[in-house]
């Protein structure tokens, strides 16, 4: 969202341009486009989802979530409901690439938001969601680089992301901080797990390079930054 850049010194002003941009696509892009008239289902769901970025979910599971509300709301009108968000571009739906297979899975997708900005106006704004925040960076800033992104499966175990350009792969894991031997190995593990040459990363908030065994290690704001 550009504008921020204008008023970046101020929190307030940040918070209320982010709300007015929310209730902008929901209520013009969404609401009337689609001429939704449960507009409170609508946001109900827009919530749940903003609330889990990045997680695995299901339209089943949104509805008994609903259920559990005592609300009874069928997986085909979450479907229909997060369909027009894709729509809108307030979503992206990452499909599950299956890397040895080389296949896509038809269950299991994940959601990611066009800007995080959006979810904090939402949701709100917390500490324990930096993981979250910091994949949904990387999502995005793949697929404005042009890149076909889906998340990787290999042996059960999850590859944050896969980006294909050009019909050439690249593959990146996502940690807040590699802050011990047990993290570092874990994130790498997985990586270390596909055979090819293709490019391997592993994004986190650490300054110090930790890259080795072929697989490059990169603070956010450096694979931001740069060119790969």
């Amino acid at each position: 969202m550009p504008f921020l850049s204008n008023i970046i010194a101020d929190e307030r002003a940040i918070h209320l341009y982010l709300e007015d941009l929310y209730s902008s696509v929901v209520l013009k892009d969404v609401v009337k486009r689609n001429n939704i008239r449960d507009v409170d289902l609508l946001e109900r769901i827009i919530t749940y989802v903003l609330a889990n970025v990045g997680q695995t979910f299901s339209a089943n599971s949104i509805s008994r979530y609903f259920k559990n509300e005592q609300r009874r709301v069928s997986t085909d009108t979450v479907l229909n409901y997060i369909k027009v968000c894709e729509e809108a571009y307030l979503f992206y739906k990452l499909k599950r690439r299956d890397i040895k297979g080389k296949r896509i899975l038809e269950a299991a997708e994940k959601y990611f938001i066009a800007d995080h900005g959006l979810r904090e106006a939402v949701y709100g704004k917390t500490a324990e969601d930096i993981g979250q925040i910091l994949e949904n960076i990387v999502c995005v800033e793949l697929l404005r680089r042009g890149y076909e992104v889906t998340v990787g499966t290999i042996d059960g175990q999850e590859i944050d992301f896969i980006g294909v350009k050009n019909n050439e792969p690249i593959y990146v894991q996502v940690a807040y901080l590699l802050a011990d031997k047990k993290t570092r190995d874990r994130e790498f593990a997985n990586l270390l797990k596909i055979e090819d040459n293709f490019p391997k990363f592993v994004v986190s908030m650490d300054a110090l390079d930790m890259s080795g065994s072929g697989i490059k290690h990169m603070n956010i704001e450096k694979f931001l930054m740069e060119e790969f």
